[in-house]
Formats: C-alpha cells, structure tokens, sequence
C-alpha cells in the first residue's frame, strides 16, 4: 500500500493535511521512515511482518483511535513524553503557557507546583528549562502519576510527584504553609455542553476526568486552586492557568472578587483568550 492510499484512508476523521502527518509520523516513528524514503516509495517495500503491524494501526486510526496513543509518545516543548489512554495527551498551547511561565524566571531558585500534571508535560518542562527550580507536581490519578514518573526518569527531569486531590479541603491545612513562588494548572475546563462540537478520537479515547468539568460549575478547578494559592503562594508569586476562552470573563471576575491578585490574560496562536496569570498582591 502506497502513502498516498494510507492517508487518503484517515479523510473520513480528518483534513487532508493533518491525514497525511498522522501517516508520515506512523512511517517515522514505527517503521524508520523518512521523508525521502517516502518519496522513493519505500512504504511498499516494508516486510510483510512490518505491512501487517502497518495494517493493524491504520485499522486503529480509522477508529478514531489518536495516534499519539498507538505510538504511545507525542513531543512536546522539543522532547517526546510517552503518553497513553490514562493520561491527556499534550496540547501545542499548553507549550506556549510553558514558555510564558520560562520567560518569567529570575536569578533565584524557584519553588514551582504543577497541579493536575498528566503526563508531567508542563512540570518536567519547567524542571528543565529552569534548573534552579525545585517543581513539584500533583495528580489524583494513580495512571497519570506513573506516567509522568516515567517520563521524568527518561528526561532526566528532577520532579518530586505526590497523589493529591486539590478538592480535597484537608491541602489547606497540610500545604498551605509552604512557600510556592509559582503554581500552574492544566485543569479540566470543558462543560459537557461543549461535547457536541468535539472530535470523536477525543471523546471517545482521552479520559474523561482530564477534560470535562459540570456545566453548573465551569470554574471548579479553578476556584479551588486559586482558593489555595491564596494562601500557599509566596508575596508576589504567580499563578498560571490554561484556561477555556468561554469563561475568561467569569475567571477573571472570580479572582477579583478575592482581593489579592493582579490579572493578566494572554491569547494563544489561535487569538484566543487562553492563558491566565495572576500574581499575589
């Protein structure tokens, strides 16, 4: 089978463009394939043991399954994190609110905490790019916490994990004396209203509790975090946020109405109202 009929296979789930770099990627990363070989018309060359395991991922594929997971890695910020169906797999944007926060670094050591970390994108990142920082990071999922230990040890990234729940009230005694400069979260922020208007290889593979919050209640997360870094970030320090660009507004008013914060929004690539900073007065 040619590269052209492998991704003009995927045109049912996806645009031309992004069927052909799903493929290309497929070629790439499983089967060491690369542009030229491609060109030259190696994809018909592979072994028949290499055609069938081909053939068992463009099957997966045209589920709906993300490829991220059938290769079980994605990049992110320059590295490759493994990934995998218990775990959100990692946004461009977010690599953009990464790059924020990098941006903000000064010449002492910095206390970072990563809530609801996943894969630990967002913390291993940060532990990398800024050195001198100590980064903790924070899930209530047994998976994502494996995962992000995982991919800590294989980037060589110093990042101390710990299974909390930030809606648990008791954080606010066991941690609120701690001293953060920065806290940072990726929370869930999708009402389940929002479902009907989302892709299908999303739905129906990523998990459920990384994406959707009740549509009563779109501000959950948010409101408990910011609630804690009331208390738990150091005089002057920040608290990121991706956020959903549906409840900029509510978001900012929310913080306002606690008195102790100075609000700054930032768009992503896409000129939307995706990223939040607020540093404690």
């Amino acid at each position: 089978m040619t590269y052209e009929e492998l991704w003009c296979r995927l045109i049912p789930l996806y645009e031309a463009g992004e069927a052909r770099a799903i493929v290309r990627w497929v070629l790439d990363e499983r089967f060491g394939l690369s542009w030229a070989d491609i060109l030259c018309g190696k994809v018909t060359e592979l072994s028949a043991d290499c055609q069938t395991e081909l053939e068992k991922i463009m099957l997966r594929l045209e589920k709906g399954e993300p490829v991220q997971y059938i290769i079980g890695v994605t990049d992110f910020c320059g590295r490759q994190f493994r990934v995998a169906p218990g775990v959100l797999i990692p946004r461009p944007e977010t690599e953009e609110l990464c790059r924020w926060i990098i941006s903000q670094k000064g010449q002492s050591p910095l206390c970072v905490l990563d809530i609801g970390t996943g894969s630990g994108c967002i913390a291993i990142t940060l532990a990398l790019e800024m050195p001198e920082a100590k980064v903790s990071a924070w899930d209530i999922s047994d998976d994502a916490i494996r995962i992000a230990k995982d991919n800590a040890k294989s980037l060589k990234a110093n990042v101390f994990f710990e299974h909390r729940d930030i809606l648990d009230s008791s954080l606010f005694t066991l941690h609120s004396s701690l001293p953060w400069d920065i806290i940072v979260s990726n929370p869930p922020y999708i009402c389940h209203s929002e479902a009907d208007g989302m892709d299908k290889n999303v739905l129906d593979y990523e998990p459920y509790e990384a994406l959707f919050v009740p549509d009563e209640d779109p501000l959950l997360f948010y409101r408990a975090i910011a609630q804690f870094a009331q208390k738990a970030l150091k005089p002057k320090g920040c608290l990121f946020f991706e956020i959903n660009p549906l409840y900029a507004t509510a978001l900012s008013e929310l913080l306002s109405s606690m008195s102790c914060y100075d609000i700054e929004i930032r768009l992503d690539q896409f000129g939307k109202q995706r990223f939040l900073k607020a540093t404690k007065i």
